[in-house]
């Protein structure tokens, strides 16, 4: 359901259209003058339509003033005086559509769809520009623990329950919530997420729930929040273990019983969003500190996802520096690699900051590196403190990824061992892709079913084969 303003100075009219649109669902605002449009705009709306000559105030003036207090908002302008001229005013101005009078129903209510569609593309686009920009990469590993995530990832996708992601910081949590969003019914809706530790009690409410109209000094029009802009979606709550008590109160009404209120407003408001919630702390120590509320753990923890560290999946770290090595060589015109003993140190390393160190660790070797090599002197120094001397020359045959290591000056058997690592990648890159369904894995690789098999027992590259 959305909020639709119509502003037409004659009645007929009004109620004609208000008819059609509340026969759609939709909840309808009416104003007969351009100030009543103005006034009632300001109490959020996703659409206006309005009539281009009205008393007091015509359409351009209510459009204009629309798009200053909501620059998303979405305007159709319709006029009984249709001209060219007209026409071309209201699209610079910032109008969606325009529509000549007399018109039909099917007509009207096919502009009205198009419209709010647009608008809400526009919301999402403005928030994806700031979350996209700080995006890195997609879940990679192929070893036994993410094989295990991206099964148990499979399952709960398809169902609507709220999940709770748990691991430490720099685990890719984030990550795992946006293959829950793709991979869900829900795919094709916003993907929305906020860090609920980045921002103050006031201002994360406003953020989540949205706030009218004089809510507070500043508030100079209403303003939809996350769970309105994730509608028909998910909303990913990182650092959930953050919430004060007020919010969490709020949090756990949404999932009870699917409503809420703006800041400032007493209408209730439903949407549907399925909640994913994350966290590195130990919600149930908080629960005994009194400081995070029992049912809502209970309501949030339907189904867990536990990340494991870095450490704990050392067999991926190869994998994850080439993704970060190609990453930034390419943004800073720097194809470099990794040498033999670099890949060594990072397989050695614990990775207290997990995924997210290793990206820095690679980011600053790719901007410190001279040459074509990436080199030790390259590496933090808590990367190398503690570490035996690397192996050298017999030691760089065994390198866990000769795509990131070794040079044309080195044994002969290193270039067979390259090339082996470079078909395991390709075959773990789909393997991946594929959910590890070996029928779909063998297509894409141009492979026989049964010379895929004797690969993944030769590279140790064992699991369930899914058909499905």
């Amino acid at each position: 359901m959305k909020r639709i303003l119509v502003a037409d100075d004659k009645q007929s009219m009004r109620e004609w259209i208000t008819q059609a649109l509340e026969d759609k669902g939709h909840e309808v605002l009416v104003a007969s003058d351009g100030d009543a449009a103005i006034t009632q705009a300001a109490t959020g709306v996703d659409l206006v339509i309005t009539d281009l000559r009205m008393p007091k105030r015509d359409g351009l003036e209510v459009l204009k003033a629309v798009k200053a207090m909501a620059p998303d908002t979405e305007v159709i302008v319709m006029t009984a005086f249709g001209t060219v001229e007209n026409a071309v005013e209201a699209m610079r101005r910032g109008a969606h559509d325009y529509i000549l009078k007399p018109f039909s129903i099917d007509e009207l209510e096919i502009r009205v769809q198009r419209a709010l569609e647009a608008g809400h593309l526009s919301e999402e686009v403005a928030y994806f520009k700031e979350r996209e920009a700080k995006r890195t990469g997609t879940m990679i590993g192929g070893g036994p623990a993410m094989r295990r995530i991206h099964t148990l990832i499979d399952k709960v996708a398809p169902a609507g329950a709220p999940v709770l992601v748990l691991g430490e910081t720099g685990t890719g949590k984030e990550l795992v919530a946006r293959e829950i969003h793709i991979r869900s019914p829900r795919g094709h809706g916003p993907f929305i997420a906020v860090n609920c530790a980045a921002l103050s009690e006031g201002v994360l409410e406003s953020e989540l729930f949205g706030h009218e109209k004089g809510a507070y000094t500043g508030a100079a029009g209403a303003r939809k929040g996350r769970f309105e802009l994730a509608d028909g979606g998910t909303l990913f709550l990182d650092e959930i273990g953050e919430l004060s008590p007020g919010i969490q109160v709020k949090l756990l009404r949404f999932l009870q019983e699917k409503e809420f209120e703006r800041v400032g407003g007493s209408k209730t408001l439903h949407v549907d969003v399925r909640i994913v919630a994350a966290t590195h702390k130990d919600l149930k120590a908080a629960i005994a500190r009194e400081v995070f509320r029992e049912d809502l753990y209970y309501r949030l923890n339907v189904i867990s996802i536990e990340l494991p560290p870095l450490r704990e999946r050392v067999e991926d770290v190869p994998l994850l520096a080439a993704h970060f090595l190609a990453k930034y060589g390419m943004e800073m015109a720097k194809p470099v690699r990794l040498t033999a003993e670099v890949t060594d140190r990072l397989t050695h390393y614990h990775w207290p900051g997990n995924i997210r160190e290793l990206q820095n660790v690679i980011e600053r070797a790719v901007v410190l590196a001279d040459g074509d090599a990436i080199s030790t002197a390259d590496l933090p120094q808590e990367l190398l403190a503690g570490l035996p001397p690397a192996p050298h020359a017999t030691a760089r045959a065994e390198a866990p990824d000769p795509l990131l290591a070794g040079t044309a000056a080195d044994a002969p058997t290193d270039l067979t061992q390259r090339l082996e690592s470079l078909e395991k990648a390709i075959i773990v890159e789909a393997l991946n892709k594929y959910r590890w369904n070996q029928t779909k894995v063998a297509a894409a690789l141009n492979l026989k079913r049964s010379s895929l098999q004797y690969k993944l027992k030769k590279y140790g590259l064992t699991g369930d084969d899914d058909e499905g």
